[in-house]
């Protein structure tokens, strides 16, 4: 069991509850979409991940909780389908629940589904996961058995596949660098991991993705994307590519030359 420093003190928001699923809506706002009118894929990511956030305070485990005792959430793993990508003015529904806590991870899976006045059409799914990490110590610890997570998980088990094995690229078709700026920075003093994906994108954005068939319903896009090693404000980092006709690959490495995050977006 990890222990808390001793003049750390916890309040629950919440401290009876039941596991239960819970939804969260979002309107898809102009400055979110595409130039084809369709949800970025990182936006789409950042919605998810707050969401788990906006869940995880309402019950007594979130980001202000887990900061009295100098530890964070971050993000380990995720997979995503996305059936069909919305547009803006258009609602989406999220809804979470947490699949299970163990071996200092916590697995969180969502449904995502376009809301209209006369149904919520599901239109993907996701699984991500997660970690707790001491903040001076930069080591993850495990919490779990704390009593504020009491009650916390679900259990359902989300329907998707598990990420493929991503082999490191060796000769990339697009190769370039980025320095770590302010605006990629979060509070945990590292890159946010939804920047990784839009440095990713920027530096090689795969036809695919902005063609028509592959957002509007007519055909699944994948997202597996890993994160491995921080990276901090003002480090130059590589991003490596390779694409063939149906997926890309990307991975970023530190200054040290070790991969940092892995992603592999395709169509199904």
């Amino acid at each position: 069991m990890y222990i808390p420093p001793k003049s750390s003190t916890f309040v629950p928001l919440n401290r009876y509850y039941m596991a239960q699923k819970q939804t969260i809506q979002f309107e898809i706002a102009y400055q979110e979409v595409d130039m084809n009118n369709r949800l970025r894929l990182y936006t789409l990511e950042e919605h998810l991940l707050n969401t788990a956030g906006k869940v995880a305070d309402s019950l007594g485990f979130g980001t202000q909780a887990l900061r009295q005792y100098n530890c964070a959430w971050i993000i380990t793993r995720m997979m995503l389908e996305m059936d069909y990508m919305p547009t803006q003015g258009e609602h989406i529904c999220i809804e979470t629940w947490i699949e299970q806590n163990a071996h200092m991870l916590s697995t969180r899976n969502y449904r995502i589904y376009l809301h209209t006045a006369t149904e919520d059409r599901l239109i993907g799914r996701a699984k991500s996961v997660w970690a707790i990490l001491d903040i001076n110590k930069r080591e993850i610890v495990n919490m779990f058995d704390h009593p504020m997570f009491a009650g916390a998980v679900d259990g359902e088990v989300l329907d998707i596949s598990r990420s493929p094995r991503m082999l490191p690229i060796a000769e990339p078709d697009v190769e370039s660098t980025h320095t770590v700026l302010y605006s990629d920075v979060d509070y945990n003093r590292h890159c946010n991991s939804c920047k990784y994906l839009q440095i990713m994108l920027d530096t090689c954005l795969p036809n695919f993705l902005t063609e028509g068939d592959a957002t509007d319903g007519k055909q699944t896009i994948r997202l597996d994307i890993n994160y491995q090693k921080e990276v901090y404000l003002g480090d130059t980092i590589e991003v490596l590519s390779k694409q063939s006709e149906n997926e890309i690959q990307y991975t970023i490495k530190t200054t040290t030359g070790q991969a940092s995050c892995s992603a592999k977006i395709s169509k199904l």
